[in-house]
C-alpha cells in the first residue's frame, strides 16, 4: 500500500501562487511594523518545555506539542522539548535573556510560525503564522492606542473596511464577576468558559458556569453584565467597586488616544475574555463579519515576564493571524490580480540544439536589466514552447530564430493580447518592460499558435 501525500492535519503546503500571497500579507505587516519603530526578533521553534508548561491557562497547557526525549531517554515517554505554542512566552524569555543588551523601552516585531494541538477547521490550523508587535518597558497607554492603529493601518492597507476593534480590561471582567456573585476562587474557571461565548452562546457558556460551581443566579448575572456596552450603565452596574472603575477610566483613555485608523473601529466590549491566563490589563480583539473567532488580539502582560526575571517588566502586544487574514481575503477576491501571474516576466524560446548558448545569453542580459526571465530547457517546437508559458502565466515571449538572429533583432510576442513584433536586440529591455507596465489580460488559448 502506497504512503499517503497527505501533510498531516492541520498543515498545508504551500504551491507558488500561496507562497505570493503569503509573502503580499507579510510585506505589508513589516513594512508598517518598522514604520511604528518596532524592530524584528526570531526564536527557535521549539522551547524547553518547562518554558512554556503553565503560562497560558489550562485549555492552553492541552493543546502544546510536546517532544519526546530522545536517544537512550526516548522509551521514558517523557517530553522536556516542546513547539512554541506563541510568540508571546519566547520573547519574555529573551527579555529576560538578554536584558543588559536591550533597550530601556524594547519594541520587537516577529513573524513565524507557532503550532497548536487544536481540532483543524476554517481558518484554524495546528502549524500557523503569527504577526507579532509587542513594547516592553512601560505601563503607558500609549502603547495600547500605537499598536491598536499599527494593526488597524495593516488591515486597511490589506483591503479591509469592515472589521471591529472589541476592547475590555481583565480587571473589568474581574469586577464583573465580583458584582454578579461570583466567588473569587472561581474566577479563573469563569473566565475560560466566558471566553467561549462566540462559539457556544449564552446558554452554553450559562451551563458551563454552572458546571463549573458558579450559580444559576450568578451566571446568569454575569453574563447580563457582560452585554452592556455603555461606559455610563457599567459604572452605574460597578458602583463602589475601584478597580472596575480604574478599567472603565483606562478604556477610555485608550479609546481616546488612538489614532483615526484604529479610534472609529474601537467598540469596548465587555464579554471579551481572551483565555490566555497571562493577561493583566486591557485585551484587544480584531472581528470581521463573515469569520467566526478573530483576525487578531492581544493585550497587557505586566507579570509575564517577572516569571523569568525575578522581578516584574510591564509589556504589551497583539499579534494579527497571518493564515485567517488570507483566508478572508481568498474568500473575498482581495489579492491584487498580479500576484496571480507567473514566475518569469518573459520566457525565451529554444530555437534549435545549436542555437541554446545564444538564447543563454540572451536570457543573461533582459535579467542584467532588471526583468524576470526563464528559459524553456528544450530544443522543442515552437507551439508547445508558447504553450508552455502560457501555463505559466508568462506574459511575453522572446523568439530568436535563424531570420531574427541574422538581423540582430527579437521577436517578441505578448500572450496577453497575441501580438508579435520584431525589435532591435539592444532595445528589447525597454520594449518589454513598457509591455509589462500596460499589464494587459491573462494570456489566453486564441493567442498561442
Amino acid at each position: 500500500m502506497a504512503a499517503s501525500t497527505r501533510p498531516p492535519g492541520g498543515t498545508r503546503d504551500f504551491l507558488p501562487e500561496d507562497v505570493r500571497r503569503r509573502e503580499h500579507v507579510i510585506g505589508i505587516v513589516r513594512e508598517v511594523y518598522e514604520r511604528f519603530g518596532y524592530e524584528p526578533l526570531e526564536t527557535p521553534a521549539f522551547e524547553n518545555v518547562e518554558t512554556l508548561l503553565g503560562r497560558y491557562g489550562e485549555e492552553g497547557n492541552k493543546l502544546i506539542f510536546k517532544i519526546l526525549r530522545r536517544g537512550s531517554h526516548e522509551a521514558s515517554g517523557e517530553a522536556d522539548l516542546a513547539l512554541r505554542y506563541d510568540l508571546t512566552v519566547p520573547l519574555a524569555r529573551v527579555v529576560a535573556q538578554y536584558q543588559s543588551e536591550l533597550p530601556r523601552f524594547f519594541k520587537r516585531y516577529q513573524i513565524q510560525p507557532v503550532w497548536r494541538a487544536d481540532r483543524p477547521a476554517r481558518g484554524r490550523f495546528r502549524e500557523f503564522y503569527q504577526c507579532d508587535i509587542d513594547a516592553v518597558g512601560t505601563t503607558s497607554l500609549l502603547v495600547e492606542a500605537e499598536q491598536l492603529e499599527a494593526v488597524s493601518e495593516v488591515l486597511e492597507r490589506l483591503g479591509f473596511n469592515d472589521f471591529v476593534v472589541r476592547l475590555n480590561h481583565r480587571d473589568l471582567l474581574a469586577a464583573l464577576l465580583r458584582a454578579a456573585g461570583v466567588p473569587p476562587s472561581l474566577e479563573a474557571s469563569a473566565l475560560v468558559a466566558i471566553d467561549k461565548l462566540d462559539k457556544i452562546g449564552r446558554a452554553g457558556v450559562q451551563a458551563e458556569l454552572v458546571a463549573r460551581g458558579v450559580t444559576d443566579t450568578a451566571a446568569a448575572s454575569c453574563l447580563d453584565g457582560l452585554g452592556m456596552d455603555s461606559p455610563m450603565g457599567l459604572e452605574g452596574r460597578l458602583q463602589g467597586d475601584a478597580r472596575g472603575q480604574y478599567a472603565i477610566g483606562q478604556l477610555q483613555s485608550i479609546h481616546s488616544l488612538a489614532g483615526p485608523f484604529a479610534g472609529r473601529r474601537i467598540r469596548i466590549d465587555p464579554s471579551l475574555a481572551r483565555g490566555l491566563s497571562y493577561y493583566t490589563g486591557a485585551i484587544m480583539e480584531i472581528t470581521v463579519a463573515d469569520l467566526s473567532g478573530s483576525l487578531g488580539g492581544g493585550g497587557r502582560y505586566d507579570h509575564l515576564i517577572g516569571t523569568f526575571l525575578g522581578r516584574d517588566v510591564p509589556a504589551c502586544g497583539f499579534s494579527l493571524g497571518l493564515e485567517r487574514i488570507i483566508v478572508v481575503m481568498t474568500e473575498r477576491s482581495m489579492f491584487p490580480d498580479r500576484l496571480a501571474g507567473g514566475a518569469a516576466d518573459v520566457m525565451v524560446t529554444i530555437w534549435s540544439h545549436e542555437t541554446r548558448v545564444d538564447s543563454l545569453a540572451l536570457a543573461s542580459e533582459l535579467r542584467r536589466g532588471g526583468l524576470r526571465v526563464d528559459v524553456y530547457p528544450e530544443a522543442d517546437k515552437i507551439g508547445k514552447q508558447f504553450k508552455y508559458a502560457s501555463s505559466r502565466h508568462v506574459p511575453c515571449v522572446a523568439v530568436v530564430g535563424d531570420d531574427e538572429r541574422a538581423r540582430r533583432e527579437i521577436a517578441i510576442k505578448d500572450l496577453r493580447t497575441g501580438e508579435q513584433k520584431s525589435v532591435p536586440r539592444g532595445e528589447a529591455i525597454p520594449f518589454l518592460k513598457g509591455l509589462l507596465q500596460a499589464r494587459g489580460p491573462e494570456p489566453h488559448a486564441s493567442s498561442i499558435p
